[in-house]
């Protein structure tokens, strides 16, 4: 028994060693890690107050801090990323960059809020941390620790040896040519009408799904939504919530929107949502409900940057 025990025991050493020190995701995870790096280190930057955009990939495919800065007046971080990362280490990474006087929006995907905590804990974030970010991890519940340790399987380790051989290799990542790129703001760009045109297919079959009231109340991502909102009240961080983009033949049922609003209103922080309810027609869009396309994107950075702005002056937010 005792060497059964002990073997059990350098067989977990063995696999934490390995892919906490040694295997990497270069191409899968570092793509997401240089880019919430990538964005952190903008909004450290900037002295004095400033606009965060925090979501999924919504943040920076649908919203464009590169022309809601100028209408604003405001510098302007777009720090979405995707929702495969957890808001808990979105959150935790964005803390000690936020300062009395800046002011965070969050237009939120739907399937946020809903997220579950399991489903959470085992995303992208898990091993990053695990390989390159173990002082957040660190701050976290224990039960993250737990997650990312055991956050890669066989096909992980597979997947790191060749995304680390194609690197060594001077791979050609083509996702920039495919989709776009991201510019100093953190915003998604060139991705253009023309490039949207493979996925029109794929946009006309897509059916969204909305959640109900009392899932937007009960979801575990509202839970660390509203935690958020608690640190940035007591840290003098204004938060205002918002909605996600989507199809405007499939909106959301109003007591959805309703449970979305009053998740932030009735915490203290607050909502801003434009008249179409963030909604356009399915050709606005790139490859998925949440990206709009490029010139739909600028055009509705227009609309929320200028409500925004009417919103910031009357609750006298404005720097």
């Amino acid at each position: 028994m005792r060497r059964i025990l002990l073997a059990a025991l350098a067989s977990l050493l063995l696999y934490a060693v390995t892919f906490a020190l040694v295997l990497d995701r270069p191409l899968s995870f570092g793509f997401l890690q240089a880019q919430i790096d990538a964005r952190l280190a903008r909004g450290a930057a900037i002295q004095g107050p400033k606009l965060v955009i925090l979501a999924g990939s919504n943040g920076p495919y649908s919203h464009r801090c590169e022309v809601m800065e100028p209408i604003l007046g405001l510098p302007c971080v777009n720090a979405g990323v995707a929702v495969g990362i957890g808001l808990d280490y979105l959150f935790a990474r964005w803390r000690p960059v936020l300062h009395p006087g800046d002011i965070v929006y969050l237009p939120m995907e739907e399937e946020q809020y809903v997220r579950r905590h399991a489903a959470a804990m085992l995303g992208p974030d898990a091993a990053i941390m695990l390989r390159h970010d173990r002082a957040t991890l660190a701050g976290l519940p224990p039960d993250r620790w737990i997650a990312a340790l055991f956050a890669y399987d066989l096909r992980g380790a597979v997947m790191s040896l060749i995304e680390t051989a194609l690197v060594a290799r001077g791979f050609h990542d083509p996702r920039a040519a495919a989709t776009g790129s991201s510019n100093a703001w953190g915003d998604h760009v060139g991705h253009t009408v023309a490039l949207a045109a493979s996925s029109v297919a794929v946009l006309a079959a897509i059916t969204p799904l909305h959640p109900s009231a009392t899932e937007i109340r009960t979801g575990d991502g509202s839970a660390v939504i509203v935690a958020f909102i608690g640190w940035a009240r007591v840290h003098g961080v204004a938060v205002i919530g918002g909605l996600g983009t989507g199809f405007a033949d499939t909106p959301p049922p109003p007591e959805t929107v309703a449970a979305i609003r009053a998740l932030y209103r009735g915490n203290g922080a607050g909502f801003l949502a434009l008249p179409n309810l963030s909604r356009y027609p399915r050709s606005a869009f790139f490859d998925t409900a949440e990206h709009l396309n490029e010139p739909a994107q600028i055009a509705h950075s227009r609309l929320i940057a200028t409500a925004l702005r009417s919103a910031l002056r009357q609750a006298r937010w404005s720097p």
